[in-house]
């Protein structure tokens, strides 16, 4: 999760679809370690603080306890690890020196970019063109980039934002690295699954693999399981749409297992439309399992 606002239950769609496969790997028998990392650095966090004239790294801290409620609320088991960005700040700085040392990486003005020509696999996992990066795409624009499909690996500081002392000067990670280093603090090169919603899949997991794999000479992940998000009427979901619907307010109107009944009425890669009358069908359905239940003990 990033952490600058109350989670909505598009993005609980995934959280709750890959708690069903962890639970169900445990069931099975599998001796399971499941992280979940919390973005608590980023640019939404920081206009987020800003708006609200307080530090950006306490809103982060506010909002990620906020997260363990809501999940908590959908009966979403909490991760055995869950490293926050700003305090793998760094693990993250060393993998970037490696990159720089071995010209997978450069400096520029504005702070240190990853050099996507550097890596001749890049592409592989969504069979998608490194043509296809769009510039802009949550890095910033920079002149002074050799390329426009590479992305930010360390940020030079701006006035107000929480920033770090490296060897690139004063300045805070990109998003794509702090997976990254993460993963080789806490399982070393490679994880046997890495999960994420499909908006994830490219290019944020692509960057992945490049930095990670470059450094490495490792495969990141064994397997990749990327979940479809909710829509409303057929549309993404979004407050700018007028469509923004809180975990909190769907628990406050119905009970947890309706949700999770919802979210696991179809397969978890496939499109999911929420209505009410969805989740009311679900509520009918909870009851009948718990009687159920209620019966059998």
């Amino acid at each position: 999760p990033t952490v600058y606002d109350l989670q909505g239950i598009h993005n609980a769609r995934t959280f709750v679809s890959f708690d069903v496969i962890r639970r169900y790997l445990t069931y099975r028998g599998f001796d399971v370690t499941f992280a979940q990392n919390v973005t608590d650095i980023d640019d939404k966090i920081i206009q987020r603080a800003k708006e609200n004239d307080t530090d950006a790294l306490e809103w982060a801290a506010k909002y990620a306890e906020e997260y363990a409620a809501d999940m908590a609320s959908l009966g979403v088991l909490p991760p055995d690890l869950a490293p926050r960005a700003s305090e793998t700040v760094p693990e993250m700085q060393s993998l970037i020196e490696r990159l720089v040392e071995g010209d997978a990486a450069y400096t520029t003005d504005s702070g240190v970019y990853y050099s996507v020509a550097s890596f001749a696999d890049y592409g592989k996992l969504s069979n998608r063109s490194a043509d296809d990066v769009r510039a802009g795409a949550r890095v910033d624009v920079d002149d002074e980039k050799r390329d426009p499909r590479d992305f930010a690996l360390w940020k030079r500081a701006k006035a107000g934002e929480p920033s770090w002392d490296s060897p690139w000067g004063k300045g805070r990670p990109g998003w794509h690295v702090e997976c990254s280093a993460m993963v080789m603090k806490y399982f070393g090169a490679t994880v046997d699954i890495h999960a994420g919603g499909a908006d994830l899949l490219f290019p944020h997991h692509e960057n992945e693999i490049a930095q990670s794999e470059k450094d490495t000479g490792e495969t990141l992940a064994r397997y990749w399981l990327h979940g479809a998000l909710l829509r409303v009427g057929g549309e993404k979901m979004g407050k700018s749409l007028g469509n923004f619907i809180t975990v909190r307010d769907a628990a406050g109107q119905y009970p947890a297992e309706a949700i999770r009944l919802f979210y696991l009425s179809t397969h978890y890669r496939k499109p999911l439309d929420y209505t009410p009358e969805a989740i009311q069908k679900h509520v009918a359905s909870a009851r009948r399992l718990n009687r159920c239940l209620d019966a059998l003990i």
